[in-house]
């Protein structure tokens, strides 16, 4: 794709990085057969070639952020399918970062839109909060319907009926701990606590640790870590993203200097995503720099650790498992076969619903921004999962999960806890 933009535009790193990023583009539209919203849709501004289209113009013209620009570029749902198509190598993860960075800072939303997403930045990231809020749902639900026939109140009716409906349990693996291996030592990792999992669904965290220290793996929940970031992140929110990815680069880069570190295990595949990518997101930052760059290079999905650890392959089970690939694990981490073959190993069947490659429709906040896409991409993933007729579903990422639990009867767990229970855990409550 052919640039037009000044020296003086390209002396900004952020729009030089941008513009090779489009210039890497052809045009080609196979990111369109990819894309969920353009396949929801049929905007070819809901694709990634027509967003890129809106992000030149505007980046190029130094203008600011207009309502058609900012509806379609809130419309995608950074599931990077595009990137995984992509024949020319467009980085559009990034491109899309900087749009929304542009959007946030030179357009002034619609009051309610304002206050819903400054609620999120505020509650999402901070588990007391966050569960003060769930609690809070719990009474507001049964005006979710009046809330869901005004367009504006839309967001806060998402919000009521995602939230949780069962008692929210605390586990002891959130505080600040070392977990201590139950044979001979063979490595040692920090795990991310991170936000909105531990308050969601403790038990997979504590799985994870489980596991890990069963095999031999010291595992160090340290303290100081938090939200990753990614939410805000998401939402265009720069500087609360980098302070973030600041204050965990600092509690880890203690761990590395301090007793050492193999790996840090996420077991969130959307963090996962997120802190992989400290190394671009503070590479302006000279104190910085070099510290995220190391932490991004030990950064591993769950399952990506504990193929290193080759567990034994189990006896059979009579479990059949769906395994939905979030979106962040396959397309934004390339980790695609390990988690199925892990779950193989540990004896269960494994199938995979048709349309693997499309979003769920959870993506952050996206299911509470953008309720009536994620509805009608939900009800086709479930569709899809539901036509494998698996007695239990398995996914890497807690925003999935939430998603997917909303629209089936079927047990939605983390590919951790089963595999956990294959190797002399618990059963986990959702299936017992």
């Amino acid at each position: 794709m052919q640039t037009n933009f000044t020296a003086e535009q390209l002396a900004d790193p952020h729009v030089a990085e941008s513009e090779k990023i489009l210039r890497r583009c052809v045009h080609c539209g196979f990111c369109t057969a990819t894309c969920p919203t353009y396949v929801t849709l049929g905007n070819e501004l809901d694709s990634p070639r027509g967003r890129i289209y809106l992000i030149k113009d505007m980046l190029e013209n130094g203008r600011p952020a207009d309502a058609e620009v900012v509806t379609h570029i809130d419309r995608c749902l950074s599931c990077l399918a595009c990137v995984t198509t992509c024949p020319s190598g467009v980085d559009y993860m990034h491109l899309v970062d900087h749009a929304r960075v542009h959007i946030e800072k030179t357009y002034r939303r619609p009051l309610m839109d304002r206050l819903i997403r400054n609620m999120l930045a505020a509650v999402l990231p901070y588990p007391r909060r966050f569960r003060a809020a769930l609690a809070l749902a719990r009474i507001g639900r049964p005006l979710a319907p009046l809330a869901r026939a005004l367009k504006p109140l839309r967001p806060l009716a998402a919000m009521l009926e995602l939230a949780p409906r069962g008692r929210l349990v605390s586990t002891g693996s959130a505080g600040p701990a070392s977990h201590e291996p139950q044979i001979e030592r063979r490595g040692r990792v920090a795990i991310l606590t991170g936000c909105a999992q531990p308050v969601l669904d403790g038990g997979i965290n504590e799985a994870t640790i489980r596991l890990l220290t069963r095999f031999g793996v010291e595992v160090v929940v340290p303290e100081g870590e938090g939200c990753c970031g990614a939410l805000v992140h998401h939402m265009g929110k720069e500087e609360p993203a980098l302070a973030f990815a600041r204050r965990n680069v600092d509690v880890w880069t203690r761990e590395i200097d301090g007793g050492g570190l193999d790996a840090i295990v996420i077991t969130a595949s959307g963090c996962g995503t997120t802190i992989k990518d400290y190394g671009h997101m503070l590479r302006l930052d000279p104190e910085y720099a070099e510290k995220a760059a190391r932490v991004s290079a030990l950064a591993k999905d769950v399952t990506e650790y504990l193929a290193t650890l080759e567990l034994p392959v189990q006896d059979p089970r009579e479990l059949t498992v769906a395994y939905h690939s979030a979106c962040s694990m396959q397309h934004g981490q390339k980790i695609t076969m390990l988690p199925k073959a892990l779950l193989t190993k540990a004896g269960f069947k494994v199938r995979e619903p048709a349309e693997g490659h499309l979003c769920c429709g959870s993506a952050g906040t996206y299911n509470i921004l953008q309720p009536e896409i994620s509805e009608q991409l939900k009800a086709r993933k479930v569709r899809n999962i539901e036509a494998t007729r698996p007695d239990v579903v398995a996914t890497g990422n807690i925003g999935c999960m939430t998603q997917i639990r909303t629209g089936t009867a079927l047990s939605v767990l983390h590919t951790v806890e089963l595999l956990d229970w294959a190797y002399g855990g618990p059963k986990p409550a959702r299936l017992a």
